[in-house]
């Protein structure tokens, strides 16, 4: 079964600050993400029941091995995909917000022929 779009948001959410600090907590995603406290606890304890972060008793949010797996794979995209469009004259903020939707609904057969492209064509690397 597929991920939604907003469980995904929040994988990659953990993933970025998870390289920026040792320490996550739901507090620093509603922070970065603008999002409730009442929303991220909801969607935290979703994804925990689904094995794919734990918490532990400071409250710290860690990504499990398929947490991580997920994040990292929407992470690539987002950051291919923003630059790949910046590089074809579309403004940042255009390309950012464009990218952050694809990202979720891209195939991976599409994505790769991107990557190939931009590797290729633009010698882009993510």
């Amino acid at each position: 079964m597929k991920m939604q779009e907003s469980g995904e948001m929040y994988l990659e959410t953990i993933y970025i600050l998870s390289q920026k600090s040792s320490r996550v907590r739901s507090i620093d995603v509603c922070e970065y993400m603008g999002f409730s406290k009442p929303s991220v606890s909801r969607a935290v304890a979703l994804l925990k029941s689904n094995g794919y972060l734990t918490v532990n008793e400071d409250g710290h949010l860690s990504l499990t091995d398929s947490g991580r797996e997920i994040a990292v794979k929407i992470y690539e995209r987002h950051r291919l995909l923003s630059a790949f469009l910046m590089e074809l004259g579309v403004s940042e903020k255009t390309a950012l917000e464009d990218a952050c939707r694809a990202e979720h609904v891209i195939s991976d057969e599409t994505f790769a022929a991107i990557k190939r492209h931009a590797k290729e064509e633009h010698s882009l690397e993510v």
